[in-house]
């Protein structure tokens, strides 16, 4: 399984999750079969207000889940419509969020999960 997650900095599967999906400085692609990883930078870090483009920094890419702190509801409907599930975590940290996830203790995000704006709640 390929997982998807925001962070602020790469150190691996100690990386912070970072707390909003579009502002993330990068994405940490996880192989949950190999244990391979690979940091990606978010080119859209720096947009306005509902034009947040999550799949353009990740085209291409093999993403079988995603796993947010928080995330808009434009951003998470685009990437539903790749068939892209999207989940919810409070974990600090790339390691426990892969871990609760690969348990099924994520919930999959609906849209009433989404933040309403960047900045919402500490997102």
């Amino acid at each position: 399984m390929n997982i998807c997650i925001p962070i602020t900095d790469d150190h691996g599967l100690e990386s912070p999750v970072c707390a909003h999906f579009g502002s993330a400085p990068a994405f940490l692609l996880v192989d949950t079969a190999s244990g391979a990883l690979r940091a990606i930078p978010n080119g859209n870090q720096h947009h306005a207000h509902g034009q947040c483009s999550p799949l353009a920094s990740l085209e291409g890419e093999r993403i079988d889940a995603m796993a947010v702190g928080g995330i808009g509801a434009g951003a998470m409907s685009r990437l539903a419509a790749a068939g892209i599930p999207v989940h919810l975590t409070e974990h600090a940290t790339v390691r426990e969020t892969v871990t609760a996830l690969l348990a099924g203790s994520l919930p999959v995000m609906g849209p009433d999960l989404a933040c309403a704006h960047h900045g919402h709640g500490g997102h």
